[in-house]
């Protein structure tokens, strides 16, 4: 009856071209219970394993890891875009405010003229030269304009908490902090290009674009990867080793010297008759490949949409401010002449509060306009992609995903 104890050290490794290598060394102890003769024998081998079809080059088995890395490269993209929406809403949110603060001071002002207006009414009425009925317009204006006083009050502290939650000031009191703007709504000197040189950078710096090229580029090595499970495994293998023997494992060991050398080379081939998890496997990255290019070719198109259609805003948000302006002009030109012709008796109270109620209204369309122009440049902007690098912020996808990697 014989009877041994095993020990067994080594390293193996894995090469993207498809090759195992394993070196090992060995010892096995055996004794007989009949003898007293124990014997030793140590094995140092080498063995290359070599795959000739499935598993075999870099395609096949760096797809996984490639994989991966489109999918770090497709994290940053989707950073910036959520960079891009933050720094737009916190711009946007800052020229709310300065409209909300700046129709405070319209209100104000147009409340200051409407209680003058009914100081002036008072006086002609007590020197006989109006009727008492003049003064129920004038008191009607006042209390709407204290009614629109209101609710432009309430409308820039709701804007007011809103910008602070986005900026998030560090330090205590957050809520009771006081907003200084530095930056009034001025329309600024901007010469837009061509509306196809928008849509080209809109195709180049889109977050979302890059994205979506980079799924299409995960999609094809997902075909790569797939479809090398549709072929046999095929491998070749060499395994050299040299052994010694002895009565211990020191001279075991001293005596790999000694020539005694073992070779075995061989090929092993696997073919599975049926293979219908892998034909699923390939078959489904292929319909999704093109599904996700398909998928592309729509977002390009809803981006040039966005593009032409914020180019288009832009221009009409422009022209709109003159337009404004020259309304207002006009308003207050009818304003003072309508209160001129009240101070003489050709017009009444009413017709005054009319056409200070139109004044009001131009001078907040007026201003209205001004910032509708400056958030049209920001959407604009936001839409191409090109937000970050005007604002002069530096953050990751900056940049674009080549044609190559699609």
């Amino acid at each position: 009856m014989e009877s041994g104890i095993d020990a067994q050290l080594g390293v193996s490794g894995y090469l993207p071209t498809g090759t195992d290598i394993a070196l090992e060394l060995s010892t096995n102890e055996s004794w007989s219970h009949l003898y007293s003769d124990e014997l030793y024998e140590t094995r140092l081998g080498l063995s290359v394993t070599q795959a000739i079809l499935q598993g075999a080059g870099l395609g096949a088995n760096l797809a996984t890891l490639r994989q991966a890395r489109l999918e770090t490269e497709a994290t940053r993209f989707e950073l910036r875009g959520f960079a891009e929406a933050l720094v737009a809403q916190v711009e946007e949110t800052y020229w709310d405010y300065a409209l909300t603060k700046r129709q405070v001071e319209i209100f104000m002002e147009s409340l200051k003229l409407a209680q003058q207006q009914k100081s002036e009414t008072l006086e002609m009425i007590k020197i006989g030269y109006l009727a008492e009925s003049e003064l129920a317009a004038a008191e009607a204006e006042i209390a709407l304009r204290r009614e629109g006083l209101i609710n432009v009050r309430s409308s820039l502290e709701k804007t007011r908490l809103r910008l602070l939650r986005l900026i998030n000031p560090p330090g205590s009191n957050l809520w009771q902090r006081h907003i200084v703007l530095l930056h009034q709504p001025v329309v600024p000197e901007v010469k837009l290009d061509d509306v196809e040189d928008h849509v080209e950078v809109a195709a180049l710096m889109r977050p979302d674009l890059n994205q979506a090229r980079l799924k299409v580029s995960q999609g094809g090595l997902e075909i790569v990867r797939t479809k090398d499970g549709l072929l046999p495994k095929m491998d070749v293998f060499i395994s050299m080793g040299k052994t010694g023997y002895a009565d211990s494992f020191g001279r075991s060991y001293s005596d790999l010297d000694d020539r005694s050398y073992d070779v075995e080379a061989g090929l092993i081939l696997e073919y599975p008759l049926v293979n219908r998890q892998a034909r699923s496997r390939y078959d489904a990255s292929l319909l999704r490949h093109s599904q996700q290019k398909e998928a592309l070719e729509n977002l390009e198109q809803l981006v040039a949409v966005d593009v032409r259609v914020a180019y288009i805003e832009v221009n009409r948000a422009k022209e709109q401010i003159a337009a404004t302006e020259a309304t207002r002009a006009f308003q207050e030109e009818k304003a003072r002449i309508e209160a001129e012709k009240f101070r003489v008796g050709k017009s009444t109270s009413l017709l005054v509060a009319q056409a200070q109620r139109d004044l009001l209204s131009s001078r907040i369309a007026e201003i209205e306009a001004r910032i509708n122009y400056l958030k049209a440049l920001i959407e604009l902007f936001r839409l191409e992609g090109s937000l970050l690098q005007r604002r002069g912020i530096e953050g990751p996808g900056s940049q674009p995903v080549s044609s190559e990697g699609q």
